[in-house]
């Protein structure tokens, strides 16, 4: 049977991933660029899930220059590059380099001599079949503001300018969805065509300029967007990926509401449980009765965030809103939860107890705007 859903993008489907950094460095810093890459080179080969890397220097532009790397799986990749550890490790590489780019690709096929060819991908820890793509990238940031501020915060967030949806001739700006969970937000971007573009272009529009310098005061964590190294630091702290992305292979239904749900996990737990998630997500775009007609989850560390297309309110269908159809899922999710975090005490198997899930879980929308071609 042909499956009715479209997973456009997953980390969780196996296969090994190929990174690809690109970098172009200021004149005359080749040396201190090598001593970095070095420190790097030696902290990385002990990550789990890390299989090789190597250096490359153009042959035609001695400026720029080339990283690649291979890990057994997305996520122990993903777990290093949004880790604490990693923003230490590249620290001594960013007064070298002028520009960077990251790219990340699943394995689809291989060959080569120590790769044979052969009738079986996932053999060779390769992507087994080529995921439906529909043009757009999906990312999203999450940070913290003061206890006490959040009406304030709310409030600048909600009431700025949109800015202007087209960045170039290849990409657009679709879709900000924007989310509070307590004193977390979430924003949640939409992109046609290039991503790391369009949020460079957002971020030099006065409108958006003026409403991050707004809320500064109210931040957790201190930045100055001014500073290239503060801000770097921040967007990196700040990243939530998109781990997995998929929608029913119909037209939308009409009324479709957007919502965002909120899971904290276990500690250490946070991919499994954005695993979990994703696999049901990825069934009830296969069931047409599911009023869950599209589905990203970002994680990142033990922040798992679930946006959901859906008809109908949350509590039509409490367990469809929240991932659980299906024998023993709300198990599972118990015991990936953090139910302390959620004021859920007892089993997940009672209808009270998924209530009040749900009830805590939906985070509060703050605004989604759309571009006028979407």
């Amino acid at each position: 049977m042909t499956p009715s859903g479209r997973v456009s993008q997953s980390a969780f489907d196996g296969s090994r991933l190929r990174v690809i950094l690109l970098l172009d460095l200021y004149e005359g810093a080749q040396e201190q660029f090598l001593e970095a890459y070095e420190l790097m080179r030696k902290q990385v080969a002990s990550v789990p899930g890390h299989i090789s890397d190597q250096l490359c220097q153009s042959i035609e532009n001695p400026s720029q220059w080339l990283i690649t790397s291979e890990w057994e799986s997305a996520p122990p990749f993903l777990a290093w590059v949004n880790s604490e550890e990693h923003v230490e490790t590249v620290k001594p590489m960013h007064s070298c380099v002028r520009d960077t780019r990251s790219m990340r690709y699943s394995i689809l096929r291989e060959t080569g001599a120590r790769r044979p060819l052969t009738s079986d991908p996932s053999s060779a820890g390769a992507q087994v079949a080529a995921r439906v793509g529909d043009g757009v990238a999906r990312h999203a940031l999450t940070f913290t503001v003061k206890p006490g501020s959040e009406s304030k915060v709310a409030e600048l967030l909600a009431g700025y300018e949109s800015p202007s949806a087209k960045v170039d001739e290849n990409t657009r700006l679709r879709r900000t969805s924007l989310f509070m969970h307590g004193n977390r937000v979430v924003r949640c971007v939409e992109v046609e065509g290039d991503l790391l573009a369009a949020l460079r272009h957002v971020a030099r529009q006065p409108e958006v300029r003026a409403v991050e310098e707004a809320i500064n005061p109210y931040l957790e964590q201190d930045r100055d967007l001014t500073d290239p190294e503060s801000a770097r630091v921040f967007f990196t702290r700040a990243a939530l990926p998109a781990v997995h992305h998929v929608v029913s292979d119909g037209p939308a239904p009409a009324r479709l509401r957007r919502h965002a749900l909120y899971y904290p996990a276990k500690e250490g737990r946070g991919t499994e449980l954005a695993r979990l998630l994703a696999h049901q997500d990825q069934a009830a775009a296969e069931d047409p009765n599911s009023p869950v007609y599209g589905s990203t989850v970002f994680q990142r560390d033990d922040i798992v965030v679930r946006l959901v297309d859906i008809t109908g309110d949350l509590d039509t269908d409490p367990l469809a809103s929240l991932g659980l159809k299906g024998q023993r899922k709300a198990a599972d999710l118990e015991r990936l939860l953090d139910g302390a975090a959620i004021g859920v005490e007892g089993s997940l198997e009672t209808d009270r107890n998924i209530n009040r899930l749900l009830s805590h879980a939906d985070m509060l929308p703050i605004t989604d705007r759309s571009s006028a071609e979407s």
